[in-house]
């Protein structure tokens, strides 16, 4: 069982030197300097925010679901999680966090994924691996499909049974919930907005997500 750790921010959205609404099917990607703190805030509930994180300074480093997992010893996080890297590299530290827990493990719907959850008719659907993937290929084409990994899905409630399956369940988010992470060190941070339209716990209308960004 995951422990909520809810813990609210200090800082201004007047003081932050960057504002940026992302729309749902939508991706984004920057890299934070050591110490700028990120807050990606889930504007109308229940919405995804698929992210990955990479060293900005050697991106084949990713981040690691495993390493951080074992690191902490939840496979949730919240405030005070730290993300690494599979090097073991520490990448964002999470320091204020409203919604309090957060998926490692349900991975990012694909059009393949979406074929076994849903049906075979949903395989042209938009994806978060397609947009993981576009954003890759315009930030720099050195990137490949290898440089995807299990990635983080904030917002999003994917409990663990008993019996080791998992489980996708209604949110535990609610509009204008938000986490907030500091970069341990120079982090490049890819996020997808996800597009699913077959999945109630967002009651099937995928929404906007607004990303602000403070100097440390």
């Amino acid at each position: 069982m995951a422990v909520l750790n809810h813990a609210i921010s200090k800082r201004e959205i007047e003081n932050s030197f960057y504002n940026k609404t992302i729309p749902a099917g939508e991706g984004w990607i920057y890299t934070l300097e050591q110490g700028q703190v990120l807050r990606i805030v889930d504007l109308e509930g229940n919405q995804a925010a698929d992210t990955l994180f990479y060293d900005a300074d050697q991106p084949s480093d990713h981040y690691s679901a495993v390493n951080t997992i074992q690191r902490q010893g939840n496979v949730y996080l919240s405030t005070g999680s730290i993300l690494v890297s599979e090097s073991g590299k520490e990448l964002v530290k999470i320091v204020a966090d409203t919604c309090g827990h957060h998926d490692t493990l349900g991975g990012a719907c694909s059009a393949q994924s979406n074929t076994v959850r849903y049906s075979h008719e949903t395989l042209p659907m938009h994806n978060c691996r397609d947009t993981f993937m576009l954003q890759l290929a315009k930030y720099d084409s050195r990137f490949t499909k290898r440089d995807l990994a299990p990635n983080v899905n904030f917002f999003m409630n994917v409990p663990l049974t008993p019996e080791g399956g998992l489980t996708f369940e209604d949110g535990v988010s609610a509009p204008g919930y938000y986490v907030e992470m500091q970069a341990i060190n120079r982090t490049l941070v890819l996020i997808s907005n996800c597009p699913q339209l077959n999945n109630p716990c967002n009651a099937y209308n995928p929404t906007p997500i607004q990303v602000l960004i403070w100097d440390k």
